[in-house]
């Protein structure tokens, strides 16, 4: 009995160093970040790992695993000199979004509905897909995003920048405009220009009309399609 504990013991030492140091030389990614290849290997060497408390032979099942391994490397160093390799094993990223408008082929494609799109987006802070400018999913299964310019978050180097550029129109208009004793002395020289007044208040009452002519409507966006249970936009059946 004594025997059989000591035997286990260091038998479950022996897996759990060999399984740390495969792990280690099989790379540093985590789950999500693992390709096909390397998720099929890591599962391989686990279902491994624990072969030796079932009585199978320890030395075996180190030596198979060490082979998964190998052969885990060996195919990651043809994928960086054969690109064909590399798209048949890991596979090419796909366009999702591009500029607002979804690639409904690419998510056929892929087999994701607009719904977990969605959710990935929601994840990632994003409000609309109108404001996306491209967005993909990678070899992974990650999905990647870039925000329209007018939609990105401020930076406090943004802010400063704005400030600096006021400051330097501020100081041009200053040296451009005439002193107060010239402009008095203006007003109490000539008579306002009437058709210059009339001419500015007919843009004015243009330019309202045109505001209040404007549509007035408000893109749901993905936070609130949740609560309303629909899209801003319906996608095709195949794809909700």
């Amino acid at each position: 009995m004594d025997i059989d504990l000591v035997a286990w013991a260091w038998k479950s030492a022996l897996i759990v160093l060999a399984g740390t140091v495969l792990l280690r030389i099989a790379g540093r990614k985590s789950i999500s970040q693992m390709t096909l290849a390397q998720t099929v290997i890591m599962i391989g060497i686990g279902s491994l790992l624990i072969q030796p408390l079932a009585g199978e032979n320890i030395w075996s099942t180190l030596y198979v695993g060490s082979l998964l391994v190998a052969t885990l490397i060996i195919v990651e160093y043809s994928q960086l000199k054969i690109d064909f390799l590399e798209q048949l094993i890991t596979g090419k990223a796909k366009v999702l979004i591009e500029d607002g408008q979804l690639k409904l082929n690419n998510l056929r494609s892929v087999r994701l509905t607009v719904d977990q799109l969605e959710t990935q987006l929601r994840i990632q802070n994003v409000n609309k897909i109108s404001d996306v400018k491209w967005a993909t999913i990678e070899p992974n299964g990650q999905i990647a995003i870039i925000l329209k310019e007018e939609a990105k978050t401020s930076t406090k180097q943004d802010i400063d920048s704005i400030k600096k550029e006021m400051n330097q129109i501020k100081n041009l208009v200053s040296q451009m405009l005439p002193t107060q004793s010239y402009v008095q002395q203006q007003v109490n020289t000539s008579e306002p220009n009437q058709q210059v007044i009339e001419k500015l208040q007919k843009q004015i009452q243009e330019l309202t009309k045109q505001l209040s002519n404007q549509p007035n409507k408000k893109e749901i966006d993905l936070f609130e399609e949740i609560d309303l249970e629909e899209h801003s936009k319906q996608p095709p059946g195949h794809l909700q």
